[in-house]
Order: C-alpha cells, then sequence, then structure tokens
C-alpha cells in the first residue's frame, strides 16, 4: 500500500499537468485491478500445522510455563516475517492444541469428569459439555461455580495469551479448582463459549449467469471476448500473488446454548439449581460477568435463595443496559463484589460508576491477569462471607433456643 502511494506522491512533481492526467488515469486503472489485502498473502506456505505439542517443538516446564524444547524459548508469534495471516493461522492451532491440553489436566490433575449438554441430547445433534468434580452433585456444604469471559478460551480457561505467554496458573482455572477441593467446595466449570459445531460447508454450484442489457454483437463473438478478458484477468492476478483458499464453514447452534447467557442459564436449570449444596459461590470472569446477571434477571428469586456470594473479575455486565430489577441491584450490593483492572494496589476500595456492587482494585491494569492477581483475596472474600452466614444462622437458632426456653419456663411456673 504504502508503495503505491509513495509512487503516486513521487510522481505528482515529476510530470507535466497533461502527463500527470494522462499517467494518473493509467495508475487508477493500474491500482483498480490490484486486490492489495491478496498481493499481501503472496507465496504464503500451506495452512498445515503440527496436531501436538510434540511436534510444534514445545512443552510445559516444572514451572508451567510454555517453552521451546530445543531452545528453552518463549513461544515465538512471528515465526516468519511479513506473513501475518500464516502466523495467526500458525498461533490458532497452538491455541486448539492448548485447549486439549487443559481439558487433560481438568480430567488427570483435579480429577473432574464431562456433563455432556443438552442432558437430553441425540445421538445426532452437535453438544457441548462442563466438567465436574466428583461431588459437585452430592456436596452438602459448599459449590463454587467458575465462568469464564467470552472469545476462544473453552472450560478451564481464563486467557489463552497468559497460558502461552506466561504460565498455566495465570491463564487457567486449575489453582481455583485445586484450592476450592482443599477447602472442602465441589466445582463445576462451565463452558459458555461452546456454542455451536462447525462444519464445512457444502460445495456451491455455481449461479446461473446473470441478465444483461441485449447486445448486437453476435453471441459467439460476445463469448471470445468474454473468454479472452477472464484470461487477461486470471493471468493478471496470478502474476500478483497466489493465496490460499480458507474452507468456508458453516455454525449448527447447541440447542439451548447458543449463547454465554443461554449456557449459563440452561448449567442453572439442569446442574446448579439441582446440587446440594446449601452455600453456592459463583466466580465470573469479563462477559461471564454479564451473564451472571443476566442469570439473575431470569432467576431472581432462585439465585437469591441458593448463592452466598458472588466474585467477579473486570465483569462486563451493565444494569441498565441489562435492566436489571432495583431488588437485583440491592442484592447485588450485598452479596457481590468486581475486582477490577487498576493500578491502586490489590483490594482499594473505588468508586463505582453504576448502582450495583462494590468495586474494588484488582491489583493489575491488565484485564486478562485480573483473576489470577484476585486469587487469594476472592477465596478470603468467600470464607469472610460463609463465616458471616454461619455466624448469623447460630446467632438465629440461638435466639430461637432461648425464646422456646422462655416460654416452656413460663408454662412450668404457671402449672
Amino acid at each position: 500500500r504504502h508503495f503505491w502511494c509513495g509512487y503516486y506522491l513521487m510522481g505528482i512533481s515529476a510530470f507535466p499537468p497533461a502527463m500527470l492526467l494522462k499517467n494518473d488515469e493509467k495508475l487508477f486503472n493500474l491500482l483498480s485491478r490490484i486486490d492489495l489485502d491478496e498481493l499481501m498473502k503472496k507465496d504464503e506456505p500451506p495452512f498445515t500445522f503440527p496436531k501436538t505439542l510434540e511436534e510444534f517443538e514445545y512443552a510445559f516446564n516444572e514451572y508451567g510455563q510454555l517453552r521451546h524444547i530445543k531452545t528453552g524459548e518463549l513461544f515465538v508469534f512471528n515465526a516468519r516475517e511479513d506473513l501475518h495471516r500464516w502466523n495467526q493461522k500458525r498461533y490458532e492451532a497452538l491455541g486448539e492444541i492448548i485447549t486439549q491440553y487443559v481439558y487433560e489436566l481438568l480430567e488427570k490433575k483435579c480429577n473432574m469428569t464431562k456433563a455432556i449438554l443438552p442432558v437430553d441430547a441425540t445421538e445426532d445433534e452437535p453438544t457441548s459439555f462442563i466438567y465436574l468434580s466428583p461431588d459437585a452433585m452430592s456436596n452438602p456444604s459448599k459449590l463454587l461455580v467458575l465462568i469464564q469471559g467470552s472469545g476462544v478460551v473453552r472450560a478451564g480457561q481464563w486467557a489463552r495469551r497468559l497460558i502461552i505467554n506466561q504460565d498455566l496458573d495465570s491463564g487457567t482455572q486449575i489453582p481455583f479448582i485445586t484450592r476450592a477441593m482443599e477447602e472442602g467446595y465441589g466445582v463445576m466449570v462451565l463452558n459458555p463459549n461452546e456454542n455451536y459445531l462447525e462444519v464445512e460447508k457444502p460445495a456451491m454450484s455455481s449461479p446461473l449467469p446473470s441478465a444483461t442489457e441485449p447486445s448486437d454483437e453476435p453471441a459467439e463473438k460476445r463469448e471470445r471476448k468474454d473468454d479472452k478478458e477472464g484470461k487477461k484477468k486470471r493471468e493478471f492476478y496470478e502474476k500478483y500473488r497466489n493465496p490460499q483458499k480458507e474452507t468456508e464453514t458453516e455454525q449448527i447452534p447447541i440447542r439451548e446454548n447458543g449463547s454465554s447467557e443461554e449456557h449459563v442459564l440452561y448449567v442453572w436449570d439442569h446442574f446448579v439449581s439441582k446440587a446440594a449444596a446449601k452455600n453456592i459461590f459463583i466466580m465470573a470472569h469479563s462477559y461471564g460477568g454479564l451473564s451472571f446477571v443476566e442469570l439473575m434477571n431470569q432467576r431472581e428469586m432462585q439465585v437469591k435463595n441458593r448463592v452466598c456470594a458472588v466474585a467477579l473479575t473486570d465483569s462486563a455486565h451493565n444494569i441498565w443496559l441489562q435492566e436489571t430489577s432495583k431488588s437485583t441491584q440491592d442484592w447485588m450490593q450485598q452479596h457481590c463484589c468486581n475486582w477490577v483492572s487498576s493500578p491502586e494496589p490489590l483490594d482499594t476500595p473505588l468508586d463505582p460508576m453504576l448502582p450495583d456492587c462494590p468495586q474494588v482494585s484488582a491489583g493489575t491494569e491488565r484485564h486478562e491477569l485480573t483473576s489470577w492477581v484476585s486469587f487469594n483475596t476472592i477465596f478470603r472474600f468467600f470464607s469472610e462471607v460463609l463465616e458471616a452466614k454461619e455466624d448469623e444462622e447460630a446467632e438465629e437458632t440461638s435466639n430461637t433456643v432461648t425464646t422456646r426456653s422462655s416460654s416452656l419456663k413460663n408454662k412450668h411456673q404457671d402449672l
């Protein structure tokens, strides 16, 4: 792009006006025939990438950091200069391998199992899944529900970028899962971005030629002329570029799980609400916070009756745009806390822009890091809320016993 623009600008001062107009027309004709985006794809390598970490020659070390097997270096995005699209495809291919790697960690390290969605899925329809700890449905005391943000991340991940460029602890939900299990929680890991099955589009038949104005030229002469022009155009493009065509796909939505909001509502109705836990805790990052607020809009009384506390990290919710009721806003003030990206030290109280829930600093200005940096303080928040609830319940029980005892004493005196 810059080459052609520079060439054109230099030409302005180099030619007299009459020649400039002529050259300007020629240049315009030339530029109009070049697809500059396609030109940049010239000599692009095939989109064929390794299928495993080993084939990529990368591995996670003892600290959970992704490193090159031979050099020990970090992942390099620009493996080939001036081939951004190819580099991006390579990065996405690695990301898919990372997703499967995290699934393996959930199953082997955390001893979690998949639950297929929809629960009544037929053999020929697309499905999704969530992960459950062994006691997720049966734990009588505590349940932790984890909801990630939007994008390419799948179950068990907060941010793919962190997994690849930093480490597994900061980019995955595994530290939260293991800590929760150590503290006696059952755990559910949601999968709100697995919304559809992507399949290759069937080959389309060539469209019929569109109707054109009648021409006085004989049909045979017109066909020869069209063939000649078409051949010229093909030769011209072949001269300037040789791009790869990407496979065209279509998306088949997963029933009742076609969006993050639908997914969270479905999991609440079929799993969370049926769990035995007396105390339910929810942690939601970014768009996951919006999905939680939408759940409250749909199941307000159920959430209020079952959920003890909600930890949000840089939540994307908006109580005005989501038309959240005043009663929900009041409940969120008492039971939610949002750790937001900020230059302030961790847990510094901040003024919320909307009257929904308290906001404190996550201790980082990086959106994707807010969950990991807030890790310890979130579990402390949950513990304090549960302790306060148990103290309140104990006091109510004590008052009830005292009242009952006083009533029996009075009856005894009367007798």
